[in-house]
């Protein structure tokens, strides 16, 4: 097993990629990742896809020049928590001094690392701002600017609130983020167990409670396609609720907010949580069928009880 670097040693830098069915997009991914010279390897990690992503994984040549690929096919699709969980396990265990972390429908630009790389050593757990593939100067996650609750979804905006070329105490996990050795020993992996909505927020809170430097650097890009406006306009417009029409979303959401809301900010928002709820299901966009899901969710958070989404799986 390779040997973690030294200090006095350059960091061996491993892109960590989890993918489920977009072969298209893995292959643009892979190809521009096997193109970066800073990286030493690229760990990807298949959610058990059955669109041939496997196969063309197996059978990727070892080119001379080109940054090695280690691929790995779990016999189960773990979601995006559980994938990372592994491709992080296994790049720690590769050796890697910094873990590069994206999911398989980002594309970072040509320079995204390098200009990630100029602060390494001032911070622990940073990333790039995540744009629209199509319209560069519009964000695809808006980002809450720490200390208020603005929320700015232009890059025009985000240049203005940046400070040395960043924005303190915010990122945007998992779409193109580093993150050190030393912080992944200190706080863990990502939970597994919360499959997919939240565990991505819920390891920037642990590295929050740490006390580790969080930072979006605002001239590294990663492109990734729109998906839309974030959050459904709720009680006359105050505020927002996080609506999807996927059963197994919606429930992995309530059910892990709870849990984020439980452990990081307390019952009282976890009731804020279920009031919110149902006033959306109630009013702003009634559905008995939803009531009932939001609540096994909720329910289940409470509990701790991780295993309601596998229902959805079959």
């Amino acid at each position: 097993m390779p040997t973690p670097p030294s200090e006095s040693q350059p960091a061996r830098i491993v892109a960590v990629v989890v993918t489920f069915n977009r072969l298209t997009l893995l292959q643009d991914l892979v190809g521009r990742l096997r193109r970066t010279p800073e990286l030493a390897e690229v760990v990807v990690v298949d959610n058990a896809s059955t669109d041939g992503s496997a196969e063309w994984l197996a059978a990727l040549p070892d080119t001379p020049g080109s940054v090695p690929v280690h691929a790995v096919t779990l016999d189960d699709n773990r979601g995006g928590a559980g994938g990372f969980h592994e491709g992080m396990r296994i790049g720690l265990a590769r050796g890697a001094g910094l873990l590069w972390l994206m999911d398989d429908d980002g594309m970072p630009d040509d320079d995204c690392l390098v200009k990630l790389l100029e602060h390494h050593g001032e911070l622990d757990f940073w990333g790039p701002v995540v744009v629209d593939k199509d319209d560069a100067e519009r964000l695809v996650f808006p980002i809450r600017l720490p200390g208020g609750t603005q929320v700015v979804h232009a890059m025009a905006d985000v240049r203005e609130a940046a400070s040395d070329g960043r924005i303190d105490d915010i990122v945007i996990p998992f779409n193109g983020v580093l993150v050190t050795r030393e912080l992944a020993d200190r706080i863990g992996l990502p939970r597994a167990e919360f499959f997919i909505w939240g565990d991505d927020h819920e390891y920037r809170l642990r590295a929050e409670e740490a006390g580790a430097r969080i930072a979006t650097v605002v001239d590294a890009t990663v492109r990734h396609p729109s998906v839309g406006s974030l959050g459904t306009p709720m009680m006359f417009g105050r505020t927002t609720y996080n609506h999807s029409p996927s059963d197994l979303k919606h429930y992995c959401m309530a059910r892990n907010n709870v849990v984020n809301l439980r452990t990081y900010r307390g019952l009282p928002h976890v009731a804020a949580f279920v009031v919110k709820t149902v006033w959306f299901y109630a009013f702003t966009r009634p559905s008995s069928a939803r009531l009932r899901l939001s609540a096994r969710g909720i329910v289940a958070g409470l509990r701790n009880d991780f295993t309601g989404h596998g229902r959805f799986l079959a």
